[in-house]
């Protein structure tokens, strides 16, 4: 596997300019164009490349963890006649591994990879006598290398574990890459548990825009549940102060990827009812009217028929909406799930659910709530457990989480079955195939 670097001074050179105190002199000719060096061996650098790393996530990689696999799990549809756009719309064995939004998603998650490799490789020598900056620093890189992995193990049955030079990357099974990102969360945590970030950190590299602690433990409580560590995923979901709110932010000069993919671009349309199949929709339920605008236009599926396609709204609404890393009420929904696969208390599982079916969108941190009734439903492991998959669906409209859900939870799955999901996992991109010798085989679907 070849290491998909992005240029790091371009990426570092704006944030770069805001971090520099005036008058300072770092001896850059062209501070517009700092090189690697610089972006690598000095304090203000490696606090710029933070930045830059995670708006490279949210203005890049977020369009296709969200785009493609909505697709796939049929939240979206595909209107635009590009081949790349038919390609991922029609899935199956159909999809070629030389298909644009697999290869994007694939090339975008190791490019955040490798610049968080950077930073841990580089910030305990530079940052060395701050430990506070260094181990916020740190901690802010396995995150994002922790979420780079755990989106590769949602969408491939394999990948490598880091970024590689050589382009003769080893690959390895999905529940490896899962337990990495643990990994890196946990100790992401002790990073910042035993040393708080300091001032520095907070103010140039968070910014009032991401709570590091509660993103750390919600990222922990979401690869844990994936991992089958139950018990672990709801201790780190408990952890999660569910007012807090972190978010990805744009604006005019970087817009929201998926205002520009749907609502300007014209390649996607949501499906009604969230993609999923009337039984499991209320529609009285709110989040219908958050997530999505009035009708647009009527098209025949040849699944469903008669399908009616949406606008956006919600996180997605404008070009400089943001958009939640992660929204709380996963927190309570995995902490439901994990009570039912461990054969807990199904009542207090019932609780958790009711949290979510009741509450206003006036109480949730980013107005997101279903005002709906509590559940009324058969209290058995595998009631729970479609009721779980029913508000996740909902709640989590156009995340990205759609695919590893329907999988878990056991929604019906190609090729039997195409109402919910088109594909199991993705074919690996051409690109990756064809420099690196030990890619494996390709799923059949």
């Amino acid at each position: 596997m070849k290491r998909y670097r992005t240029r790091l001074a371009a990426l570092a050179a704006g944030s770069l300019l805001l971090l520099t105190a005036p008058g300072c002199d770092l001896n850059i000719p062209n501070p517009n164009s700092p090189s690697d060096a610089v972006v690598l061996t000095t304090r203000d650098g490696l606090l710029a490349l933070s930045v830059g790393m995670r708006q490279y996530y949210a203005n890049n990689t977020l369009g296709s963890v969200i785009l493609g696999p909505g697709a796939t799990t049929r939240e979206l549809r595909g209107v635009a006649t590009f081949t790349s756009v038919l390609e991922i719309e029609t899935g199956t064995a159909a999809l070629p591994n030389f298909n644009s939004y697999v290869g994007n998603l694939w090339s975008q998650l190791y490019r955040v990879m490798s610049m968080a490799e950077d930073l841990q490789a580089n910030a305990p020598t530079v940052l060395s006598a701050d430990p506070a900056t260094r181990d916020a620093v740190l901690a802010h890189a396995n995150l994002f290398k922790a979420i780079a992995l755990g989106t590769l193990a949602q969408n491939f049955e394999q990948a490598p574990l880091n970024s590689d030079r050589s382009g003769q990357a080893t690959f390895v099974p999905r529940t490896q890459l899962l337990a990495e990102a643990i990994r890196l969360l946990n100790e992401a945590q002790q990073l910042i548990t035993t040393t708080a970030p300091s001032a520095e950190f907070t103010t140039k590299v968070t910014a009032g825009t991401l709570d590091l602690a509660n993103t750390i433990n919600a990222h922990r409580a979401r690869y844990n549940l994936a991992a089958g560590n139950y018990a672990a995923a709801a201790a780190a979901a408990a952890l999660v102060n569910l007012g807090s709110k972190s978010a990805f932010v744009y604006n005019a000069q970087n817009p929201n990827p998926i205002y520009q993919s749907i609502v300007f671009g014209r390649n996607f349309r949501p499906r009604n009812l969230f993609g999923l199949p009337a039984p499991l929709v209320n529609r009285r339920d709110a989040r219908l009217s958050f997530y999505l605008t009035n009708p647009t236009n009527v098209v025949q599926d040849p699944l469903l028929g008669s399908d009616t396609l949406r606008s956006v709204a919600g996180f997605f609404a404008l070009q400089n909406t943001s958009i939640p890393v992660y929204l709380p009420d996963e927190m309570r929904l995995i902490q439901a799930e994990a009570i039912v696969r461990q054969n807990g208390d199904l009542a207090q599982a019932v609780t958790l659910i009711d949290a979510v079916r009741t509450q206003a969108p006036s109480d949730d941190a980013f107005g997101v709530g279903a005002a709906l009734p509590a559940y009324a439903g058969a209290v058995t492991a595998d009631a729970l457990l479609t009721e779980i998959y029913r508000q996740r669906a909902a709640e989590l409209f156009m995340t990205g989480l759609r695919l590893p859900d329907s999988r878990r939870l056991g929604r019906p799955a190609p090729p039997a079955a195409l109402i919910e999901r088109t594909r199991n996992f993705y074919p690996y991109p051409q690109q990756e195939r064809l420099t690196n010798p030990n890619v494996p085989e390709d799923p059949a679907i």
